[in-house]
């Protein structure tokens, strides 16, 4: 099997391969780069972000040097911000090691670096024989071989990630690594796939046992919880009050206008004197995330004197809130905010 599923898909990737820009750039830092932003991103709007980084970043160094506002600001939009504050501090262990590990076992070690990313990165940037294993790559498989494992269970995790070891080629191991995953995205779908034009159909499992729609097969996972949030947008002699959100939690290392939700009982007894002074400017502002989805209601207050509140927040101007990172959620009401005291 091995000497038939390799060699086709080196053929089908050689006329059908995608053309993405990282696959141009040689330097490990750009791979890199691609692969921790296309961690649950579209390629599309990854693509998007990368240049944003390079043009930003265009070194490692660069990256590292960076404050983590500079680098949450950038990735604003992107979601998953966790991804971000690994980034920043891998380019830190970067440069503290004078290059990137070359190694599997050593990227590994480096933050926010799991198995998948290090075996790409070890693939693309320096050749070596391991297998990245992504959602495209369990479709393939699932779909080729009809294995009803379920994909996110730790059982079908090492099956997967065995047989995708066994089936790499002697030559061309990075054209293959990239070959599976650009025929998951563009051949394999994960809905309604090309089966008619695929080179594998022949003998893939799932097409005979008529399965192609129910694999690879997953644990059902938690159903989307909701989270209310009641913000208060304070605005006084041209300033705005926002904090940095530090907790455990969602957005950590971004900022916000004031959280009522989340607020000290004692600083919410303290506006709530004020509330026939606040607008209710936005109501039921929802944003989804993938375990939750997260409804808002905004209020605007604009006082002569501004009001005491804890340390943690800063008065910023209006204008210099572009150089801060905020999650869309805030930023587009900040938007809306800005469009209406413009009229």
């Amino acid at each position: 099997m091995k000497d038939f599923f390799a060699p086709t898909l080196l053929q089908w990737f050689d006329r059908h391969g995608r053309d993405l820009p990282w696959r141009h750039r040689p330097d490990t830092y750009a791979i890199w780069l691609s692969e921790v932003i296309l961690q649950q991103t579209r390629v599309q709007q990854g693509m998007e972000y990368w240049y944003r980084f390079l043009d930003r970043f265009p070194t490692v160094e660069a990256l590292a040097a960076a404050s983590e506002d500079e680098v949450l600001r950038q990735w604003q939009g992107l979601g998953y911000y966790a991804r971000a504050r690994h980034l920043h501090q891998a380019a830190k262990q970067v440069v503290a090691l004078g290059a990137f590990p070359d190694t599997y076992e050593g990227l590994l070690r480096l933050s926010g670096v799991g198995p998948y990313t290090a075996a790409a990165v070890a693939s693309f940037a320096f050749g070596q024989r391991v297998a990245p294993v992504d959602g495209n790559v369990y479709r393939v498989l699932a779909r080729f071989f009809a294995i009803d494992t379920p994909i996110n269970s730790t059982e079908g995790k090492k099956l997967f990630a065995r047989l995708a070891e066994e089936l790499l080629p002697e030559q061309r191991v990075a054209d293959y690594n990239q070959a599976m995953m650009d025929f998951g995205a563009t051949q394999c779908t994960p809905t309604s796939p090309d089966c008619t034009s695929c080179p594998l159909a022949d003998r893939c499992g799932a097409r005979a046992e008529d399965k192609v729609e129910l694999l690879p097969e997953k644990i059902r996972k938690l159903k989307v919880k909701e989270r209310r949030m009641d913000y208060l947008v304070i605005i006084s002699k041209g300033c705005v009050a926002i904090r940095r959100r530090e907790e455990n939690d969602i957005w950590r290392g971004l900022w916000e206008p004031v959280n009522l939700t989340d607020a000290a009982e004692e600083l919410k007894a303290s506006l709530r004197q004020h509330e026939p002074e606040w607008i209710l400017l936005l109501q039921n502002v929802m944003h989804v995330l993938t375990h939750r989805r997260i409804v808002a209601d905004f209020h605007i207050w604009t006082p002569q004197q501004r009001p005491d509140l804890p340390p943690d927040y800063q008065w910023v101007d209006y204008d210099d809130l572009e150089n801060y990172g905020f999650p869309v959620l805030v930023l587009n009401a900040f938007d809306y905010i800005l469009r209406i005291r413009e009229e």
